[in-house]
């Protein structure tokens, strides 16, 4: 399933082999495939706490270093990544064998895996950011979906060996695809070229649009952080926590691939918190007065819930990216540092909330009064109840994830046989003239959008050319660079086969 439906991209295969090696090491809490007899509270601790001190603390770095050396963030290396995850890998396997310097050992691949995983994961939005929004997304949809597959194929291999497998076979496959995907790679593209000291108000407004979708996923990531700390307290549901991660990555990726596929729709990361939030909040207030079933069954829960956000969280990067002109390290670096990093302060509530004690009651309520109150604060934030909007008038406002027609199809070229979007009259817009449909103008780019697929920001910049805007104007208004909006200009004037202004209007007036 590639832009052209024919087969899958090596991408995908290596996005999915990625996101195995992931799910048996960093991700769901757990080492499933290393003996239960070495996975001691002490080893898992020491290891969780390593890693998510790395992994997150890379993701804040990465955003940091993109933003003040960006020459530096281009020469990310996929070798020393992956060599950085295989080191990781071998530390695990050595303190089995190894007693004496086994914290030792499993402290350092803690810090390797963490490290060499953030870089890998910035390697690959990079990737997927620098194709166009619908080959992106779907490469990244469908190694979503793979990876479980594969995942679960490892259960059909014996434990000893797959220890070996991961490191010796799926690293090495890991870094070979993404190398091969890479070649391909647009790097003339604004967000690549862009250097943020030039024009820093449009990363403060970026940073300013996005820190709410951004806490969003921060919120669910610390929800997951929760259970996983009491995953390491509890033998009962430490096998759910990684299989509940495949198993939503599975189920989140194919129902967004098949309404992918019959429909075009727009949605944000803080609508999804809206949605999954009165669920979470219940499952955490139910906690402390169902046993160890209920337990289990909201485990699961969480994690698939929080394998959902973190693809979309991907997808949305990928398009700030694009629809801004930015660094898609500085971007993703920002939210994955907010997101990991609540992850692992929410590892440190689940482990030691057994050492709490509220008023004599089980310590669950402490969890659940806690996790309830980061949400709901959350939820207070992500509405604008909490704090007032931070965004001036005229500027950008977040816009959410596009799922266009032609997505799915021949390469874009059948976007008319597709459903048109349903029309949106009141979509957040950075325009003033272009939130919804004021006049004959803003109608006729609204036709034209639904009939060639155009999105959201190409439709904004075409109604301001239209409109006689500048290219210096509609940067100033959109708040990024004038080299931006020339990219969405080329790219409007070669989806609707044109060469210059006069032919859009004349496009327009048909």
């Amino acid at each position: 399933m590639t832009q052209t439906g024919a087969r899958t991209h090596v991408s995908s295969w290596g996005y999915a082999c990625f996101l195995t090696v992931n799910a048996t090491s960093i991700w769901g809490g757990v080492f499933p495939f290393l003996p239960l007899e070495f996975q001691t509270a002490e080893v898992t601790l020491t290891f969780f706490l390593a890693q998510a001190l790395a992994f997150g603390g890379t993701f804040v770095a990465s955003m940091l270093g993109a933003y003040l050396f960006p020459h530096g963030a281009r020469r990310m290396l996929v070798s020393l990544s992956a060599l950085l995850v295989f080191g990781g890998s071998a530390c695990l396997i050595a303190a089995m064998y190894v007693a004496t310097a086994a914290l030792a050992l499993v402290a350092g691949g803690g810090v390797l895996l963490g490290t060499g995983s953030a870089g890998l994961f910035m390697l690959w939005q990079r990737y997927f950011a620098s194709l166009p929004p619908a080959a992106g997304n779907l490469r990244l949809a469908v190694g979503t979906a793979i990876a479980p597959l594969i995942y679960f194929g490892l259960y059909l291999v014996p434990i000893a060996l797959t220890a070996f497998l991961v490191p010796l076979v799926f690293v090495p496959l890991c870094g070979l695809c993404i190398a091969l995907s890479v070649r391909e790679m647009q790097v003339d593209q604004p967000m690549f070229e862009d250097v943020p000291r030039q024009h820093p108000r449009v990363y403060r407004q970026v940073v300013a649009d996005y820190w709410r979708s951004a806490l969003c996923v921060g919120s669910l990531a610390f929800a997951s952080g929760v259970i996983r700390g009491i995953a390491v307290l509890h033998e009962e549901i430490a096998a759910v926590v990684n299989g509940a991660s495949m198993v939503g990555s599975f189920a989140s990726a194919v129902v967004l691939l098949v309404l992918w596929h019959r429909m075009s729709f727009r949605f944000g990361l803080t609508s999804v918190f809206r949605v999954v939030y009165p669920l979470v909040v219940t499952g955490f207030l139910l906690l402390p007065f169902l046993g160890a079933g209920y337990l289990n069954l909201f485990a699961g829960f969480t994690y698939l819930v929080f394998s959902l956000v973190q693809m979309l969280m991907m997808m949305q990067c990928a398009q700030v990216s694009r629809d801004r002109g930015i660094n898609p390290v500085f971007i993703y670096g920002f939210f994955g540092g907010v997101a990991y990093l609540m992850q692992s302060v929410g590892f440190l509530l689940g482990w030691t909330s057994e050492f709490v004690s509220a008023d004599g009651r089980e310590w669950l309520f402490f969890v659940a009064m806690v996790s309830s109150w980061v949400l709901g604060l959350t939820l207070l934030a992500a509405t604008g109840t909490l704090f007032k909007p931070l965004a001036s008038k005229g500027a950008t406002s977040v816009d959410p994830i596009e799922f266009l027609p032609s997505a799915v199809g021949a390469g874009g070229a059948a976007a008319s046989a597709r459903p048109a979007p349903k029309r949106r009259r009141n979509r957040p817009s950075a325009s003033e003239d272009a939130g919804a449909i004021r006049d004959r103008t803003s109608k006729q780019c609204r036709r034209l959008q639904e009939e060639y697929g155009l999105s959201s920001r190409e439709t904004e910049v075409m109604e301001l050319i239209a409109r006689g805007n500048s290219m210096a104007s509609i940067a100033e208004r959109l708040v990024i660079s004038e080299n931006t909006v020339r990219t969405h200009a080329k790219h409007i004037y070669t989806k609707l086969d044109i060469h210059k202004r006069q032919e859009l209007l004349d496009m327009l007036s048909e």
